[in-house]
């Protein structure tokens, strides 16, 4: 395995391979003057639908015939990568596992706000599914 992205132009042999980087909304590393370049060479253009990218962990899937370049991406890039080239079931528990940690974000702001709103700390304990014992210790650090 490698730690660097692919963008990989196929041949027509493997369309769930990857992800087209049209569909992603414009990686930052399509602008660069080895990508412009790279995909000159090519005869290629950006918006190909045999262009597309891999995350690192998929790498050792390219064919070995299929011209390829590594390419940087950010973190947030990478994410959504990933995402897109999940299979549909995963992409859905994705989303709500993102959702959860948006939620569990603003845990101690809104258990601080319940002890505030005078909420008794078994009742909190009760609607959040945290543990009594979790809920009091919060309760004493304020």
């Amino acid at each position: 395995m490698t730690d660097d992205a692919y963008l990989v132009l196929l041949h027509g042999g493997s369309p769930d391979l990857g992800v087209p980087p049209a569909a992603l909304g414009g990686l930052a590393c399509m602008d660069t003057p080895a990508v412009l370049g790279w995909l000159g060479a090519q005869g290629a253009a950006a918006a190909s639908p045999l262009l597309r990218v891999l995350p690192p962990e998929e790498t050792a899937a390219i064919p070995e015939d299929v011209e390829r370049l590594p390419v940087p991406l950010s973190d947030e890039e990478l994410a959504l990568v990933r995402h897109q080239g999940a299979p549909p079931a995963i992409a859905r528990v994705e989303e709500e596992l993102l959702t959860y940690r948006t939620l569990t974000d603003g845990r101690d702001a809104l258990l601080a706000r319940a002890f505030s709103a005078g909420v008794p700390a078994h009742r909190i304990a009760e609607l959040t599914g945290e543990s009594l014992a979790e809920v009091k210790a919060l309760a004493a650090r304020r």
